[in-house]
Formats: structure tokens, C-alpha cells, sequence
């Protein structure tokens, strides 16, 4: 995970959020766009947020691919989530479309607060992010049920916005560091312009502390009237985050599971890793109409773990199961043996964003061969300890650190990349490792 997605919101000051709307289209066949990159859609119909528009097409699709959009944090870019986060390369996995918006205001936010963006149809950051869908229903044969919405931090608020508003159009969303849809609800910019609504420290700071059928009743004004299905879930946040406080965690289940007419109290509470506890609401399996992890001692700048993710959403399979069938035991998947790697033939990113007694890093592994499963080890010079890890699975023994593939990026091809990151805690300096091996090989530090 690259260091710019870790860092989601610095300041109050630069965050400010968005709202939707619908440009109706009729389905048709297209050639596919450019394929395995991400592409920029200068135009794609009504758009009066003028948000600019990526796109990222495998170049292997099913006959009805689904789609998701993600929506990057205050200050990121499309790029940036593109290059960040891995919904890119399970895309190419598992053959779905990507759409990434890309936000126009100051700060680089969404509009989640202005009284258009709350309201369904109407004339915000939304009612582009729609017609981004519709254009790609328009030009892809889609599976226009299966369409889901993910973000961070700015997008994760964003994300709850929309299911909020637009519940005909999204199945399900994963929000990670956001707070309840129409928390941050404030006056809005004025008319034609792109500034920012202020700053809502009441929801920010956890003292908008409502019942659940408040906040139930606060989404569905969204969209007056609505009787239809609505989407699911997936709420992340850390315990320890001090810009949209850990109160807005609690409150969004309430809401949701307000929405969706199940109980508040848990049907399940489990540790899927090391300081995360996972409540479900609504049935105990895979697919719950709510989902939270709650991570212990996490800050804003939380992992973002896409696998999950899609898991949720039911993206990591040919179609989406019932939304409160238990999904079946997943086997734990076994490890390829690692390709052997020919000396000079690997390169490693390592870069850090750090704070006083932690960091985070990402790093990007390319290899010149192509490889069916890898592990990297390195050591950390100054007793740094790795405190949790995502897109591999990481083991530490004294300063010696070994990150073996996920089930799902073992493969590299010849001149490929893979990036996984992971947090850290260090006292005195933290002091990067000098040398990396690759399968047992030196590479060479980019």
C-alpha cells in the first residue's frame, strides 16, 4: 500500500464530501476500452460535480461483469487508489470493472455534507459517480446487479452517502474510516462553485450520537419513497482514530443495521486476524447484511485490505450468493513452491510514512521472471516490529521479517510487480532495511 493511501485525512480543514445522481441509459455492447491500465474518461454524460473519471478493464471479462467504484480520501488522487490498492489486480483476478472518481474541490474531497449530495437525484459529487456507472452499463454488457462501491476515509463517507441515496443502483459497499450517511451534513458551498462545506466537528468528533432509528430514518430520507432492496454493508475502523473518531463506528452500525431490519446485537463476533474483532449482524455467514472489523490500536490511516473486500461483495466468485446465506468453509489455500529467482533479477520499493512510535510501509516487489509463488525477507536494522501486515502473510523472529504471498497474488509475471505493505512500531530511529531477498535471492533497492 502506497504511503499517500496510508495517510487518508491529515487535517479537518481539507475535508469535505459528496452526493449523487442518475443519467439513465440504455444497456448496449462496446468494444472494450484499454485494457489492464488505467484509462481517463473525459467525458461520460452529467456530471455536475465535475469529478474526472479512470477507468481500469481486465483484459479478461465474463459475459456480465460486475462493477465496482473506488473512491479515494482527501488529498489522494484516482491514481493514487488505482496505484495503492489492490481492487486493480484482483480485477484482473476475478474479472470485474473498476471505476475510480476523482474528486474537485478543495482538498481534494468529496461532497458528503451539502444538502444535494444527501438527497437522491440530486446535483453533487453522487450524481456523477452514478453517471460513471451508467456509462459503463452503457458500453459493457454488465450485471446491473451487481454493482458495488468502496473508499477510503473521504470515499468511505462518500461510500455510505451512496448506499444511502442511491440504493437502487449499489448491492453492497465497504467503507473503511467513514462515519454514518448524512453525519456530516452541513450548509452546503454556494451554487456553482467547487469550495468545500465547512467542517462538521460535531460528527467527526463522535458527538453526533443518535438511535438507530435516527439514523435509520436519516437514510432513508435520502431517497423518499424507496421500498426496494437495500445494499449491504462492510464498516472498518480503528479504535485509536483521532480525525473521524472510533464513536462514528458504532453509530454506523446502528444505522445500517436500522436499514436493513436486523438486530443490533451480534449474530456472530469473531478475530479474522491479530487485533481485529468482526461483528456480523443479520446472520453469522460470509454475506451478513452487516459487517464490521473494529481494529485494536489502529489509527485513521488503517490497511485497506481489498480481499476482504470483495469477499464481501461476493466479487471473488462467478456470482453473488444470497445475501444472508452462510457461504461455505473456505479451505485454507496452499502455498506453490517459490520459483527459484536468478540473481539480479528482482527489484524492491520499500517507502515508509512514520509518526512517533509507528510507521507504515509499503512495498513493491518486481521481478524480471515470472514466478508461482514468492517469499521476501529482509531485517530490520533498528528492532523495528511488525504489528500487522495485509496482501501477505507476515511472520517476524527477532529482526528478521519473512512476507509470503496471499492466496491470491502468488503469481508474478516476467517484468510484473506485486505491492503488500504493512504496520510497524519502532522506538529511537527507524532506520530502513538496507537489502531484501527474493526466494532466497538478493534484489536490488529501487
Amino acid at each position: 500500500m502506497k504511503p499517500s493511501l496510508r495517510r487518508a485525512v491529515a487535517a479537518a480543514s481539507t475535508l469535505a464530501l459528496g452526493v449523487l445522481g442518475l443519467a439513465a441509459a440504455a444497456l448496449t455492447t462496446a468494444p472494450a476500452a484499454q485494457a489492464a491500465s488505467l484509462v481517463s474518461v473525459p467525458s461520460f454524460g452529467s456530471n455536475p460535480g465535475q469529478l474526472g473519471m479512470s477507468l481500469f478493464v481486465p483484459d479478461s471479462l465474463p459475459a456480465r461483469p460486475a462493477v465496482l467504484v473506488a473512491v479515494h480520501y482527501c488529498t489522494g488522487t484516482a491514481q493514487a487508489m488505482y496505484d495503492g490498492a489492490q481492487f486493480d489486480e484482483l480485477a484482473t483476478r476475478y474479472g470485474y470493472i473498476v471505476i475510480y472518481p476523482q474528486a474537485n474541490r478543495s482538498g481534494s474531497c468529496f461532497d458528503v455534507s451539502s444538502s444535494e449530495a444527501l438527497t437522491h437525484g440530486g446535483a453533487s459529487d453522487p450524481t456523477s459517480i452514478v453517471s460513471m456507472v451508467r456509462y459503463v452499463q452503457q458500453r459493457y454488457t454488465t450485471d446491473t446487479s451487481r454493482v458495488f462501491v468502496t473508499g477510503v476515509s473521504s470515499g468511505a463517507m462518500m461510500t455510505e452517502v451512496l448506499l444511502a441515496t442511491y440504493p437502487d443502483v449499489f448491492a453492497a459497499g465497504s467503507a473503511f474510516s467513514g462515519v454514518p450517511a448524512t453525519c456530516f451534513a452541513t450548509t452546503s458551498p454556494p451554487p456553482g462553485t467547487t469550495s468545500q462545506a465547512p467542517w462538521n466537528s460535531d460528527c467527526s468528533g463522535g458527538r453526533r450520537v443518535l438511535t438507530g432509528a435516527q439514523w435509520g430514518d436519516l437514510a432513508r430520507a435520502a431517497y423518499p419513497g424507496y421500498t426496494g432492496a437495500r445494499p449491504r454493508v462492510q464498516l472498518w475502523h480503528g479504535s485509536e482514530d483521532t480525525t473521524l473518531s472510533y464513536v462514528n463506528f458504532g453509530e454506523a452500525i446502528k444505522q445500517w443495521t436500522n436499514v436493513l431490519g436486523v438486530s443490533a446485537t451480534p449474530a456472530s463476533t469473531d478475530s479474522p486476524a491479530t487485533g481485529q474483532t468482526r461483528t456480523r449482524y443479520g446472520a453469522t455467514g460470509d454475506r451478513a447484511p452487516v459487517e464490521a472489523i473494529s481494529l485494536q490500536g489502529v489509527g485513521h490511516n488503517l490497511p485497506v485490505d481489498a480481499a476482504a473486500a470483495i469477499h464481501f461483495f461476493g466479487l471473488d466468485t462467478t456470482s453473488t450468493p444470497s445475501p444472508t446465506a452462510p457461504a461455505p468453509t473456505t479451505p485454507v489455500p496452499t502455498t506453490p513452491a517459490p520459483t527459484p529467482t536468478p540473481s539480479g533479477s528482482c527489484t524492491v520499493t520499500y517507502s515508509v510514512n512514520q509518526w512517533n512510535t509507528g510507521f507504515t510501509a509499503n512495498i513493491t516487489v518486481r521481478s524480471a521472471v515470472a514466478l508461482n509463488g514468492w517469499t521476501l525477507t529482509w531485517t530490520y536494522p533498528s528492532g523495528q516490529t511488525v504489528t500487522q501486515a495485509w496482501s501477505s502473510v507476515t511472520t517476524q523472529a527477532g529482526s528478521v521479517v519473512t512476507a509470503k504471498n496471499a492466496a491470491w497474488n502468488g503469481s508474478i509475471p516476467a517484468g510484473g510487480s506485486t505491492q503488500f505493505g504493512l504496520n510497524g512500531a519502532y522506538t529511537g530511529t527507524n532506520t530502513a532495511p538496507t537489502s531484501f531477498a527474493l526466494n532466497g535471492t538478493t534484489c536490488t533497492r529501487a
